[in-house]
């Protein structure tokens, strides 16, 4: 981003529309879906009480994507703590199953990467080729393990040649069920006086629902056990599969968020179902009031918040927020990270790809569109950029 861009007079007035939209989430009359089971009224299933519920986030809000994954294994326990404990509002989960149905935190079903599976021979017959989502992947998944047997397994860092000091951490948590994560942010909102907000996905849905492992049901349930299925809940629900995300939008109140990959690329269940659209057509202003029909925002790719030209470099801003605030949803864009090799180019600094850059001025170019949160694996340095925008 140029400085130019980064000291236009319209910056206050572009914060001041994250607020509106944020504010304005009501959540649109187009709203969200019908009552549960537990017998929601018309008017909190249609999203006013989510919109009262998001409005209590600060803007920018801070998600801690896949906890601290930028100092401590993704998805544990120990990273989702060091995400609450340097100032995340919201700690994010991904939801996989197990084969015996429990519910999971991974990024992926694939473990190789993420555990030390392939170190205990008692499994090492379980290593296998499997399609995902049109991907061919050779490895161990968890839908072919119970619960238990993942239990004996340990976290590892998911990148150790970029985050080579997060592999001091290998081997000293263990994957946490999601069960155990609710238990968890309730034990530390008694502990804080207020509750603990969490991101919560559901991974490969239509993938998983052909295995007969359906991820709605079992997740809804939990919800419902621990409270956080009524639109007031500190707790935000997304996937990158629309289908998933109204059917939830049926099961629980939760507030709710479409994830948006490249703009060429296409949900996998509008693969599965022959839907011809892709992101660039949920981006238009007709998607997007689609998507404000049984969700109350979208987490688009930064790249469709500001584009990069060839050289690596920021682009001028799309109107995705503009277009986005409009259907009153609010945008909660993913990834940043301090490392040079993901900033754009000019914010890099020095030669090594794995050293930080110019962070700062990178969440500033980001902030400065009127995204209302960002997801970040440094939410130390997240925070503070969006305490810098705030002030602004």
């Amino acid at each position: 981003m140029t400085e130019r861009t980064r000291k236009s007079p319209g910056r206050r007035a572009l914060l001041g529309a994250a607020v509106l939209g944020t504010t304005t989430l009501g959540l649109s009359a187009a709203g969200t879906a019908a009552a549960d089971d537990r017998g929601h009224d018309d008017r909190e299933a249609k999203g006013s009480g989510a919109g009262r519920r998001l409005r209590d986030l600060p803007v920018p809000t801070v998600v801690g994507h896949r906890g601290a994954s930028g100092y401590r294994p993704e998805h544990t326990l120990g990273s989702y703590q060091l995400a609450l404990d340097l100032g995340a509002d919201i700690v994010e989960q991904d939801l996989v199953p197990t084969k015996d149905g429990h519910l999971v935190c991974r990024h992926e079903n694939d473990i190789t990467g993420t555990t030390d599976v392939a170190s205990h021979p008692e499994f090492a017959g379980r290593r296998t080729t499997k399609t995902v989502d049109g991907v061919q992947l050779t490895g161990w998944f968890t839908e072919d393990f119970t619960l238990a047997e993942l239990k004996t397994l340990r976290a590892v860092e998911r990148i150790p040649g970029t985050r080579q000091k997060n592999t001091l951490y290998d081997g000293r948590w263990e994957i946490p069920t999601f069960e155990e994560v609710l238990r968890w942010a309730d034990a530390e909102g008694r502990k804080r006086g207020k509750p603990v907000w969490l991101y919560t996905e559901t991974k490969h849905p239509s993938y998983f629902r052909g295995l007969g492992l359906g991820l709605e049901e079992p997740l809804a349930k939990l919800l419902r056990r621990y409270g956080r299925d009524r639109a007031d809940a500190a707790l935000i629900l997304q996937s990158f599969e629309p289908d998933s995300v109204r059917r939830l939008s049926t099961l629980v109140s939760t507030p709710r968020i479409v994830l948006l990959a490249g703009a060429s690329s296409r949900p996998w269940d509008f693969t599965a179902a022959g839907d011809p659209r892709t992101v660039a057509d949920l981006v238009t202003p007709a998607g997007l009031k689609w998507i404000a029909s049984f969700a109350q925002g979208i987490g688009p790719t930064l790249d469709l918040v500001i584009p990069r030209d060839s050289d690596g470099r920021l682009a001028a801003p799309t109107t995705l927020v503009r277009d986005a605030h409009a259907r009153g949803l609010v945008l909660h864009p993913y990834t940043m990270r301090n490392e040079n090799t993901f900033l754009p180019t000019e914010f890099r600094r020095g030669t090594d790809p794995n050293a930080y850059g110019d962070a700062f001025g990178a969440f500033r170019a980001y902030f400065a569109t009127g995204i209302d949160g960002i997801f970040s694996d440094n939410a130390d340095t997240a925070r503070l950029a969006a305490a810098d925008a705030r002030r602004a």
